[in-house]
C-alpha cells in the first residue's frame, strides 16, 4: 500500500497541488464561520442542577443572562433616561433601577433599608440588566457592545457578558501574533537544522494547508472554544513539523543510492508513511484521550487536534512531496552545511554516568510528587486578565464600592408563600458574605403594593410557575468562602422549595471544580492505558511499555510541580490536558531510543555499546523534535495575555525539553538496568516466531520510528 501511495503521489504531484490550492477556498471560508465560544462554563455537562436551572431560566424568564451596570455619580434622571435607552437595545429583556418601582419623585428611602443599600453607595447607584439569551449568546455579546456605545465615561458595566466580550477582542487581536511567533520560531529552529535555506518555507506552507483545513473543517463540529482555536494552529505546527523531517531525510537519503529523484521520492513516501504513522498513533491516543472528559472542553480540544494530526499526516505524504519535486531546482541551489553538531561525545557520557541520573532521580521524587500533587490551580477564569480591560476595571469598582464579587440566581416555585420567601430571603442575608436578596417580595415590602410594579419587571421576576431572587456576594467566585456560601444558601432554599436552584458563575464554577477533579484521574488512567497498549503492541512487550511511560510520566511531573516551587498558579484545565499531550506528543522519542537499542542488541552489541551508538544516532533527532516542538509553542506562551494560553503553551514548551532530557539521560539507565528482562521477552517472542515459521523478531516494528 505505501509503494502505490508513493507511485501515485509523483505521477499526480502537479493535480495535488492544483486540488491542495482550491481546499484552501472551502477551508478559509469555514474558518471565517465557525462559532467560537468565549463562554467555558457551557461545556459543564447538560444534566447537573446548575445547567439545569441555565435552561429554566431561558425558558421560562425569557432571560438567560445578567449584567449589572455601575453609574457614577449621574443625575437621576440621566440614569432614568439610559435605563430606558438599555430596554430598548435588541437582546435586553429589561433593565431595572429604581424607577422601575418608583416613579423619581417618590424619595429612595420608601424602599427597605437593605434595597436601598444593595443599589446605592456614596454617588453610585446600580442597574440590573436581564438578557434574553444567555451569557455568550452572539445576541447577548452584540447588546453588551451596543450597550457600551450608549454609556459615557461614568458607566461600568459587569458580567461574565462583559468578560466574554473583552476576552474576545483581546484573543482576536493576539490570534495573528501567535502564528507570527510560532512561523518566525521554528523557521529558526529548521535554518539551523536543516540543510537548504529554502525547504524550512516548503514545511511551512504544506503545515499551514493542513491547519487551514483543520480549522475549516471545524464548521462541521458546530463551534470550538477560544482556547481551541488559539492553540490549534501552534500546537499542530509543534506537533506535526516532524513528520516533513522525516521525509526530508528520508529523500536525501533515498538520493544517494537512487540518482532519479522520482523513484527516489516513491520510496521515501514509502519510507515515510509507515514511520509517521507509528509516530502520530500514540499522539492521536493523547489527543483523544482528552475526549473522556466530562468536562466537554476536553472533547473540543482533543477532536480538533487528533484531526489536525491526521490531517498533517496526509500533507506530509501529498502535499509536501509534489511541493519538493516542484521546487528541486531551488532546494538544490540552497543548500548549505546543517549548522546543528552532532552531538558527538554525547552517548559516551550518557553511558557512562547513567546511573548516576537514575540516582539523581530517584532522589528528587519525593519532592517532584509533593509539587505535582500539590500545584496551585485558579478556577476563576477571569481573575488573571489584564487590569484594564473595561469588563475587569467594572468588576473591581463592583468589589471595592459595593462590596460584591458575586452575584448568585435563585429559581423556586412561584407558589411559594410570599411570607415564607421573605422569611427565606430574611435566612440568607444572615449567612457570612451575603450582601442582599433581591426578588419581588423583598423590593416590595410591607409598605409598597404589589400594583406599583409594571408588567414587564413583574414578568422579569416572576412567571405562572417560578420566581426568580438575585443573591449578592462579596466572596469571590471560585473562592473556598463562595464554594461554602452557594451550599448553604442552596441548602436553605431547598427548605421551602425543594425542587429549588441556586444558578450562576459560582455555583456553575464550584460544579466545574469538582468535575475537573473527576476528570483529572479519568483523563490521565485512559491517556496512560492507551499508549500503553500501543507501545506493548509496537514492542510486543510489557516491560517496555512499562518504562517508556513511567520515563514520560516522570517528566510531566517536574513539568507540572515546577509551578508549585515558583508560587505560579494554573488554569484548572492545564493540569489535565497537559500531561495527556505531553505524554502523547513526546513518548515518541522515547520509542524512538528504545528502537534502537534493541535494534543493537539484537545484532550482538553488547548493552553498554549499545545504549552508547544508540544516544549518539538517536540524540540529534530527539533534540530536533523536541526544539520544533519549543518553538511553535514558547512564544504564543510569553506573549498572550491571556493566561488561559499562556500558561498551557509554557507549559507544553517546557514540557518538550524535559521530556527530552528525561529521555536521553533517564530512559538509558532503565534500559541498563533492565536489559535482562528486555532481552528475555525478546527471545521469547522469536521462539514464538519461530513456532509460526517467522524468521524476523523485528518485522513488527517496521523501522517505524528509525527515520525522525
Amino acid at each position: 500500500m505505501a509503494n502505490r501511495i508513493g507511485e501515485w503521489v509523483v505521477r499526480f504531484r502537479k493535480a495535488i497541488l492544483m486540488i491542495a490550492a482550491v481546499l484552501l477556498i472551502p477551508s478559509v471560508i469555514g474558518y471565517a464561520r465557525t462559532k467560537v465560544n468565549y463562554d467555558l462554563l457551557v461545556y459543564l455537562p447538560d444534566d447537573i442542577e446548575t445547567m439545569v436551572g441555565q435552561d429554566i431560566l431561558q425558558k421560562e424568564f425569557g432571560s438567560g443572562a445578567f449584567s449589572i451596570l455601575i453609574c457614577e455619580g449621574m443625575e437621576s434622571k440621566d440614569v432614568s433616561q439610559l435605563r430606558k435607552e438599555i430596554s430598548q437595545v435588541k437582546g435586553v429583556k429589561d433593565a431595572i433601577w429604581y424607577d422601575s418601582v418608583l416613579d423619581l419623585s417618590v424619595p429612595m428611602e420608601v424602599l427597605p433599608d437593605k434595597v436601598v443599600q444593595a443599589v446605592s453607595s456614596g454617588d453610585s447607584t446600580l442597574m440590573f440588566i436581564l438578557f434574553e439569551g444567555t451569557t455568550s449568546t452572539d445576541e447577548t455579546i452584540a447588546a453588551v457592545r451596543t450597550i457600551r456605545t450608549l454609556c459615557n465615561e461614568k458607566c461600568f458595566l459587569t458580567g461574565m457578558s462583559a468578560i466574554l466580550v473583552d476576552t474576545e477582542d483581546l484573543s482576536e487581536a493576539e490570534a495573528p501574533v501567535y502564528v507570527a511567533m510560532a512561523v518566525l520560531l521554528s523557521i529558526i529552529v529548521l535554518m539551523i537544522s536543516m540543510d537548504s535555506w529554502a525547504i524550512p518555507f516548503l514545511f511551512l506552507i504544506s503545515i499551514g494547508m493542513a491547519i487551514l483545513y483543520n480549522l475549516g473543517s471545524n464548521l462541521f463540529l458546530g463551534s470550538i472554544s477560544y482556547v481551541t482555536k488559539a492553540m490549534a494552529a501552534v500546537l499542530q505546527l509543534g506537533v506535526t513539523m516532524d513528520y516533513s523531517i522525516f521525509l526530508w531525510h528520508s529523500y536525501e537519503s533515498r538520493l544517494k543510492s537512487e540518482p532519479d529523484r522520482f523513484e527516489a521520492m516513491k520510496k521515501a513516501i514509502s519510507e515515510t508513511f509507515v514511520s509517521i504513522i507509528g509516530s502520530s498513533i500514540t499522539t492521536v491516543a493523547g489527543f483523544a484521550a482528552l475526549c473522556f472528559m466530562s468536562f466537554l472542553l476536553g472533547r473540543d480540544i482533543g477532536i480538533v487536534m487528533s484531526k489536525g494530526v491526521i490531517l498533517g499526516v496526509i500533507s506530509c505524504i501529498t502535499i509536501l512531496p509534489s511541493m519538493i519535486l516542484q521546487f528541486d531546482g531551488l532546494l538544490q541551489k540552497t543548500r548549505h552545511k546543517a549548522l546543528l553538531p552532532d552531538f558527538k561525545g554525547l552517548g559516551g557520557f550518557a553511558a557512562k554516568h547513567a546511573y548516576l541520573f537514575l540516582t539523581a532521580a530517584a532522589l528528587l521524587i519525593v519532592p517532584v510528587i509533593h509539587g505535582y500533587r500539590n500545584v496551585p490551580l485558579y478556577y476563576n477564569l477571569d481573575s488573571t486578565l489584564p487590569e484594564n480591560l473595561p469588563s475587569v476595571i467594572a468588576n473591581k469598582k463592583l468589589e471595592e464600592q459595593f462590596g460584591m464579587n458575586a452575584t448568585h440566581i435563585l429559581v423556586m416555585d412561584a407558589k411559594t408563600e410570599n411570607k415564607d420567601v421573605r422569611e427565606m430571603a430574611d435566612r440568607m442575608k444572615e449567612e457570612p458574605g451575603v450582601k442582599w436578596v433581591l426578588g419581588l417580595n423583598t423590593i416590595l415590602g410591607p409598605s409598597i403594593p404589589e400594583s406599583f410594579l409594571s408588567d414587564k419587571i413583574r414578568s422579569s421576576l416572576i412567571t405562572d410557575r417560578y420566581q426568580m431572587l438575585l443573591i449578592g456576594s462579596e466572596y469571590k467566585v471560585a473562592s473556598d468562602e463562595v464554594n461554602a456560601q452557594t451550599v448553604h444558601l442552596s441548602q436553605i432554599a431547598k427548605e421551602y422549595d425543594q425542587h429549588s436552584m441556586l444558578i450562576g458563575e459560582a455555583p456553575c464554577t464550584r460544579d466545574l471544580i469538582t468535575i475537573s477533579n473527576h476528570d483529572f484521574n479519568s483523563v490521565s488512567t485512559a491517556s496512560i492505558g492507551i499508549i500503553f497498549l500501543i507501545i506493548a503492541v509496537v514492542f510486543k512487550s510489557l516491560c517496555l511499555p512499562a518504562i517508556l511511560v513511567a520515563v514520560i510520566e516522570y517528566g510531566i511531573m517536574v513539568n507540572m510541580g515546577i509551578p508549585f516551587y515558583t508560587g505560579t498558579k494554573l488554569p484548572f484545565i492545564a493540569n489535565i490536558i497537559l500531561g495527556t499531550i505531553q505524554l502523547g506528543s513526546t513518548v515518541d522519542y522515547a520509542i524512538l531510543l528504545t528502537t534502537g537499542y534493541r535494534r543493537n542488541r539484537i545484532a550482538g552489541r553488547n548493552r553498554m555499546d549499545a545504549i552508547k551508538d544508540t544516544i549518539e544516532t538517536s540524540s540529534k533527532s530527539i533534540f530536533v523534535s523536541a526544539l520544533s516542538f519549543f518553538a511553535a509553542t514558547f512564544g504564543v506562551g510569553m506573549y498572550s495575555n491571556i493566561d488561559m494560553i499562556s500558561s498551557l503553551c509554557v507549559l507544553m514548551a517546557r514540557g518538550a525539553l524535559i521530556s527530552m532530557t528525561c529521555v536521553l539521560f533517564l530512559l538509558p539507565s532503565l534500559l541498563l538496568i533492565f536489559d535482562p528482562l528486555i532481552m528475555a521477552e525478546i527471545s521469547f517472542v522469536n521462539r514464538k516466531n519461530r513456532q509460526k515459521g517467522n524468521t524476523s523478531s523485528n518485522n513488527h516494528i517496521k523501522e517505524a520510528f528509525n527515520n525522525i
